[in-house]
């Protein structure tokens, strides 16, 4: 139930703000070039586990990906389901995923050259959604929904603070807003920095990014929380 906030200026150039949900008992690395043989150049958010990437980014191609977890309208076992991990490393050399993938829902949001966009995959149906000027909010559902409290509660004051490109603090002023959300208690289904055990979930917020795409290149930076599902120690 990770959380993207994107800005995006036009095609290939955009800033995004992105949380990630889950389970403190899964390890992780920090951003860096873990994939030296399979996906030289790239550098991630790697989970040991599996081998994959939450947000994968490519500076020679100008490329970012982000994964989040959706919910599923079809049943797949776990002993037959890949691992999605592959995807934001596979989407920043250019190779979307097709079809019907065989594996548990997600959304998949992209920036590249082209632009950015969100492909969904719920197990019945593959979809490409664009992503428009302007900021937007995605959580576990579609682009802006409406129906997410976080994305209800606090896409209008992510919009509110204007374009990023006219702000040359912009990471700041995004970051500081996400310390404003924090003080929601982690439970409450409108925080961004969550605890979704109560709601039938093992995942917690670990983490956060700032990204930059742009004609020159991308540069993300990562922040670990003090503790999951907490802004301070």
């Amino acid at each position: 139930m990770c959380t993207v906030v994107i800005d995006v200026a036009d095609a290939g150039t955009a800033r995004l703000l992105a949380v990630r949900d889950e389970d403190p008992q899964r390890e992780w690395d920090a951003l860096g070039e873990w994939w030296p043989d399979d996906y030289p150049g790239v550098s991630g958010i790697r989970d040991r586990r599996a081998g994959g990437a939450w947000m994968a980014a490519n500076p020679s191609t100008g490329r970012l990906a982000v994964l989040l977890n959706r919910a599923d309208v079809a049943d797949l076992a776990d002993d037959r389901a890949q691992s999605r991990g592959s995807l934001a490393l596979e989407s920043v050399t250019g190779r979307s995923p097709e079809g019907t993938p065989p594996m548990h829902g997600f959304n998949l949001f992209e920036v590249g050259p082209e632009g950015a966009r969100v492909i969904s995959w719920d197990g019945a149906e593959l979809r490409t959604s664009p992503v428009p000027r302007g900021t937007h909010m995605i959580a576990h559902d579609d682009l802006d929904d409406a129906d997410t409290p976080r994305i209800a509660t606090w896409l209008p004051r992510f919009r509110a603070l204007g374009p990023t490109e006219d702000s040359p603090d912009w990471a700041t002023e995004w970051t500081s807003l996400l310390a404003e959300s924090a003080t929601l208690a982690p439970e409450d289904d409108r925080a961004i920095i969550r605890d979704n055990r109560p709601h039938g979930y093992p995942t917690q917020s670990l983490l956060y990014a700032v990204a930059s795409i742009s004609q020159e290149g991308v540069e993300v930076r990562d922040h670990a929380l003090p503790r999951p599902a907490h802004w301070n120690a």
